[in-house]
């Protein structure tokens, strides 16, 4: 196990590397080159050689990929354009918002699309079938922000069940500890804090969970029916075996491999596609902060939030590889 975390850790670099040279080549293309896109276009010629020498954009290419390496090593992913502060703080701010949403609506979406897939497919052709699938085409059918638009006005707005945007009540009595507010109420034991924050996270994570559990129900679905016309489940229920270790040990152990690898990819998918989602509900988190970067072409932001999201699917991969080891033994001898 030790060996294969150390491997995908390696395996971290050269992707790393590969990816700055693209977002490298991708900032030296831009219309004008990198001074001009951040001045704007009513830069003088004056402004945009000053900006260059301050930035050593008038360096050979090889140094000035050295220095973007150097700075990327120092976390210096520059300043961004909106509010004049440091990218990588902007990030640490508003990182903990878009995890615990993401985390929050993978946690829906498995708790509610694996249950929910596996019971279609030992019950097939039933209505909680027809049911389940037709549910599922219509998740995977209805955009994001039109679904978040809606929960946000029935249940929001006309009920009042739930808080109609932000992250917490403001005013409520909270002290921040980690930046992730249900995390925080647990650490200090504010209850009544936590539970608030649970309470805003609810409709934007409906919302957002909406694609990756139609994704899950599908996906069980069809992993169990392929494991249930396996030779080996018929001849354990031929042998007589009890029937939960049939489905617990042969039938959803076995159908969990390809749920896995699909639950790892949507909470990568997840993270870089709250931005939607964050800026119906004015949740604060980097989504939202993206949005905004992308509107006025704020570069560094960019930057940093591609970094993020490749550094995000690495580590998620990981964690499926670890996943797969203690699913499948199989694995752990190869």
């Amino acid at each position: 196990m030790l060996r294969l975390v150390v491997r995908r850790l390696l395996q971290l670099i050269p992707t790393l590397l590969g990816l700055s040279v693209l977002l490298f080549v991708w900032l030296n293309r831009l219309p004008g080159g990198p001074a001009a896109a951040m001045l704007g276009e009513r830069a003088t010629e004056a402004d945009r050689i000053r900006i260059e020498a301050a930035l050593g954009l008038d360096q050979p290419l090889y140094v000035q990929y050295g220095r973007f390496i150097k700075r990327l090593f120092e976390l210096d992913l520059g300043t961004s354009s909106q509010t004049g502060q440091p990218v990588w703080e902007e990030f640490t701010q508003r990182f903990p918002a878009t995890v615990e949403l993401a985390l929050f609506a993978i946690l829906i979406a498995v708790a509610v699309g694996i249950p929910l897939g596996y019971f279609a497919a030992r019950r097939r052709g039933s209505w909680l079938d027809v049911a389940a699938v037709s549910g599922s085409l219509l998740g995977i059918c209805i955009p994001v922000f039109f679904l978040a638009f809606l929960l946000r006005a029935v249940f929001a707005v006309q009920l009042g069940w739930f808080p109609s945007f932000g992250r917490q009540t403001t005013g409520i009595n909270a002290t921040e500890v980690t930046g992730f507010f249900v995390l925080d109420g647990v650490l200090t034991g504010e209850w009544d804090a936590s539970w608030d924050a649970v309470m805003h996270l609810i409709l934007p994570a409906l919302a957002l969970a909406s694609i990756p559990l139609a994704t899950i129900v599908r996906m069980t679905r069809a992993s169990v029916l392929e494991v249930l016309g396996e030779d080996y489940v018929r001849t354990a229920e031929s042998k007589g075996l009890d029937r939960r270790v049939i489905r617990g040990r042969h039938v959803l152990r076995n159908a969990m491999l390809p749920v896995v690898t699909a639950v790892g990819l949507l909470t990568g998918s997840l993270l870089s596609g709250a931005v939607l989602t964050e800026s119906v509900f004015a949740f604060g988190g980097i989504g939202s902060f993206l949005r905004t970067a992308i509107d006025g072409r704020d570069y560094p932001v960019l930057v940093g939030f591609i970094l993020f999201i490749a550094l995000t699917y690495v580590i998620i991969n990981l964690l499926v590889d670890l996943a797969y080891n203690l699913i499948d033994p199989r694995v752990r001898v190869h």
